[in-house]
């Protein structure tokens, strides 16, 4: 069974090809796989910014934090933020303040 994460953001209007640009190089990296993310998703809706992540373990945003020191890692976060910002400033301390919470799960048996 994976696990989802799912992180909201503001993104700049017209900017998705170069965030996707920038995720494609990561992706290319065996960052990924340290991390444990088995699949990447990115959404905009309306200038806001929808980063899905499904990892094989529960693990995940542990994962995410033990690689945030990883030059690659401080790299694709930089170069993000032309493009994206924090939902809310005021409040937002780490990425964890980032991820939406889930209230209803549903899949096929």
């Amino acid at each position: 069974m994976t696990h989802s994460t799912l992180i909201v953001a503001r993104m700049q209007p017209d900017s998705a090809g170069a965030v996707s640009d920038l995720f494609s190089r990561f992706d290319d990296t065996d960052m990924p796989h340290r991390m444990g993310t088995r699949r990447r998703e990115l959404f905009a809706y309306r200038g806001l910014y929808f980063h899905l992540q499904d990892f094989d373990q529960p693990d995940g945003a542990e994962r995410i934090h033990e690689a945030h020191t990883d030059e690659r890692f401080v790299r694709i976060s930089a170069d993000l933020k032309p493009y994206i910002e924090a939902y809310d400033p005021a409040t937002w301390r780490s990425p964890a303040d980032a991820l939406a919470q889930r209230f209803y799960h549903w899949e096929a048996r």
